[in-house]
């Protein structure tokens, strides 16, 4: 039996493992935030009501771009002459074209980039970062540039997923002065 089929099998669990692994990256994310902005722990429930509705649009088009992908092929692709057609060809490739979500969703993730080369963290966490977001690409340029249509499983793991770093930096920046994870550096 592959992974796959046994993770389908046994979904309750999964979907807990996904939510949780989720939380812990946006736990570590708010955490990262809370360091690197000290002053923003003054202001907690508003920045991480921002934060919250930043990451949540960031979620629901992630989830929808990751339930339907807009492929791209090689016939679409051509070398581009002018500088137009330049703009064009990244616009497609990076997939801003599908709206305001997406517009979002690739600010939020070029900050996080950002965010992750600056910020005071722990190697390991850093680590643990890179290589789950690297994960995600891997998974969304599957289904961008080849015939991979996620099922509705794995559509709803993302989903969970997602909401678990929603969740994680939602609660993790939310708090005002007490920092439970301080210890962990």
């Amino acid at each position: 039996m592959d992974l796959l089929n046994l993770a389908e099998q046994y979904y309750a669990i999964t979907f807990i493992i996904v939510l949780g692994i989720g939380f812990l990256q946006g736990s570590i994310l708010g955490k990262g935030i809370r360091s690197k902005f000290p002053s923003l722990k003054k202001h907690a429930k508003v920045v991480s009501i921002i934060l919250l509705m930043l990451f949540s649009i960031n979620s629901i088009a992630g989830v929808l771009k990751f339930a339907e992908p807009a492929k791209v092929t090689v016939s679409e692709l051509s070398i581009p002459a002018t500088v137009e057609e330049v703009f064009f060809l990244v616009v497609n490739l990076s997939g801003i074209n599908a709206g305001v979500g997406a517009v979002i969703a690739t600010f939020v993730t070029i900050t996080l980039i950002l965010f992750l080369r600056l910020a005071d963290m722990h190697q390991i966490a850093r680590y643990f970062i890179f290589i789950l977001s690297c994960t995600v690409l891997a998974v969304s340029l599957l289904g961008r540039f080849t015939d991979f249509i996620p099922n509705t499983f794995q559509i709803v793991s993302y989903a969970f997923y997602q909401f678990g770093i929603t969740l994680g930096i939602f609660i993790i920046t939310r708090r005002k002065e007490f920092d439970m994870f301080s210890e962990i550096k």
